[in-house]
């Protein structure tokens, strides 16, 4: 097989395989039957959709990104639910002790893959919206402002996610 057959192989692998891995999160159930569907399906969206999927298929993908993404999951989603309690808590407190506003953060990631990561794991969790991303910064309102400097708050919003997806859109 040629490179670029072997490239359109790849692409169509991996839209493939994350298509099918969509279905098995969607269905909860690893009953055979929604097994053998969810690969049908996937395949005929692979057939169709792999040349808007992606340009670079597995060539990419290495272990070590793999094993930053397994860990960078329950990282966000403990991010993510302390952040729940503490909006809580602001929403349930007499005196709603808020101190909303907007802050800039700046961002070592390169790739826009990347950035968009960040600023959807920033937005997902709750008290903090990314309103805008300009090169390597990124306007953020934030619902209890702890800091306006630029790096104390880049340290407090973004730093968590950033070490982790640094290594993964690398």
């Amino acid at each position: 097989m040629d490179a670029q057959g072997e490239h359109r192989t790849q692409r169509y692998l991996t839209a493939f395989v994350v298509s099918y891995g969509v279905w098995l999160a969607l269905v909860g159930t690893l009953n055979w039957q929604e097994l053998l569907m969810g690969g049908v399906l996937s395949a005929i969206v692979a057939a169709f959709g792999w040349r808007y999927f992606s340009q670079v298929g597995f060539s990419r993908l290495s272990v070590k990104k793999l094993l930053y993404l397994i860990v960078y999951i329950p990282v966000f989603f403990w991010a993510m639910i302390k952040a729940n309690f503490d909006v809580a808590y602001r929403v349930i407190h007499p005196r709603m002790p808020i101190h909303p506003g907007v802050v800039l953060i700046k961002t070592d990631l390169k790739s826009d893959s990347g950035k968009l990561a960040l600023a959807n794991s920033i937005t997902l969790t709750p008290g903090t919206l990314t309103m805008d991303v300009k090169g390597n910064s990124m306007l953020v309102h934030w619902i209890n402002v702890k800091s306006t400097d630029t790096e104390e708050a880049t340290r407090i919003i973004s730093k968590r996610f950033e070490r982790y997806l640094k290594v993964i859109f690398s």
